[in-house]
């Protein structure tokens, strides 16, 4: 079995053929996926599909790019509460688009922490071209739990990262050609550390770029690290199953 740690199936891209794609995903051996939210609104989304699908789990949360227009951030509370919630977030730090000015992408963040620990939940991490402010505010929030999700940081990074008791998502990019030092990177993450995600739609593995990214294929980045670890794809499956069952208590 493997896990789809962040996907975001409330996407407008799923609206007509949802049903397909999580029949896709069970045929590719996928049998848990983690939808995540981005807004109040799309939370709400990923609740309901949470209720009506039995392998499908959710995270609340709002991204960085809303940080500038968040909404009424303390709605998260009751949703975070939900038995189908599994974690806190998509929330982070995003300093390459900077659709919302660092202050407020900080506050937000922030803000997310503290529901997670009321919650006692896990975070699920945005994280672009920030690790060094990034690292700064979870290491004056300590203790916490979750997922730096899409990993592209240093192997530096990530071992702070680790120390932290973070786990390390790799998604679609892992398959790309360009991608070597983030290949390097990977090798050296523990097995025990890893999770496989999608975040799709977006990010398709190589094989299908250009293309409407879907849990399904998950496995094409599973398969790579399996690769690079040297290991059988069914070895890294159980891995990364196991550390999303215990990071997210599935």
């Amino acid at each position: 079995m493997l896990v789809d740690s962040h996907a975001h199936l409330d996407s407008p891209a799923f609206a007509s053929d949802l049903d397909d794609v999580l029949s896709r995903a069970r045929e590719a051996g996928v049998g848990r996926i983690v939808t995540i939210g981005t807004s109040l609104e799309s939370s709400r989304r990923a609740q309901a599909l949470a209720e009506s699908h039995p392998e499908i789990t959710f995270s609340p949360g709002i991204h960085p790019h809303e940080a500038d227009n968040p909404g009424p951030v303390d709605e998260l509370r009751a949703l975070a509460a939900h038995p189908r919630a599994v974690a806190v977030g998509e929330t982070g730090l995003d300093f390459v688009k900077n659709h919302s000015s660092v202050a407020n992408q900080k506050a937000l963040f922030v803000k997310h922490l503290e529901i997670a620990n009321e919650a006692d939940k896990p975070v699920s991490i945005h994280c672009r071209e920030a690790h060094g402010e990034m690292i700064a505010i979870l290491q004056a929030h300590a203790p916490l739990r979750g997922v730096i999700h899409c990993f592209s940081g240093s192997w530096e990074e990530a071992q702070i990262y680790l120390s932290l008791d973070f786990y390390l998502s790799i998604a679609g990019p892992v398959t790309y050609p360009n991608s070597q030092k983030l290949r390097d990177v990977v090798r050296l993450i523990p097995l025990d550390r890893l999770l496989v995600e999608t975040d799709c739609p977006f990010l398709p593995p190589q094989k299908f770029r250009g293309k409407r990214n879907e849990p399904a294929y998950v496995r094409y980045a599973a398969a790579e690290i399996a690769n690079l670890h040297g290991v059988t794809l069914d070895e890294l499956a159980a891995a990364t199953s196991a550390n999303g069952e215990k990071l997210f208590g599935l």
